[in-house]
């Protein structure tokens, strides 16, 4: 009987910063080396295996060159940030007011948020809608 050759492994790559990137920087494709797995310093949490995972995506903490990033490392950027103004959108049924509003927390798109309204001062909680307005109401 012969022999049988150990199975190699194959060399998985991740992707890993090429520079600095400092939290708020949004990830951008350039800002990425992949770097073979095993070539990477132990890690405090899973590393994210794809560009996809991370392209677009807002650094939460500092990302430093030849690191693997952990996913808790990065988040969704921000549509709205805390004290901007932004349109305040009321539906109900047909009906349709649109207002301005204070934002009172930042957020993403699809989070609920507090604002208050400029108009009557009242502090009320909405939706952020992809184009930045926060949506109250049956939307």
């Amino acid at each position: 009987m012969q022999g049988t050759l150990p199975v190699l492994a194959q060399e998985r790559m991740v992707p890993t910063p090429s520079h600095v990137i400092y939290p708020g920087d949004i990830i951008r494709e350039s800002m990425l080396n992949d770097v073979s797995i095993y070539d990477l310093p132990a890690a405090d949490g899973s590393i994210v295996e794809s560009r996809a995972a991370l392209v677009g995506k807002v650094a939460k903490r500092t990302l430093l060159p030849g690191r693997g990033i952990v996913a808790l490392a990065v988040g969704d950027p921000r549509a709205v940030a805390n004290g901007a103004q932004v349109k305040l959108i009321y539906r109900d049924g047909g009906l349709m007011i649109v207002t301005s509003a204070l934002a009172l927390e930042a957020g993403g798109v699809g989070d609920t948020i507090k604002v208050r309204n400029s108009d009557s001062g009242l502090t009320i909680s909405g939706i952020i809608q992809p184009d930045g307005s926060v949506s109250v109401g049956d939307s």
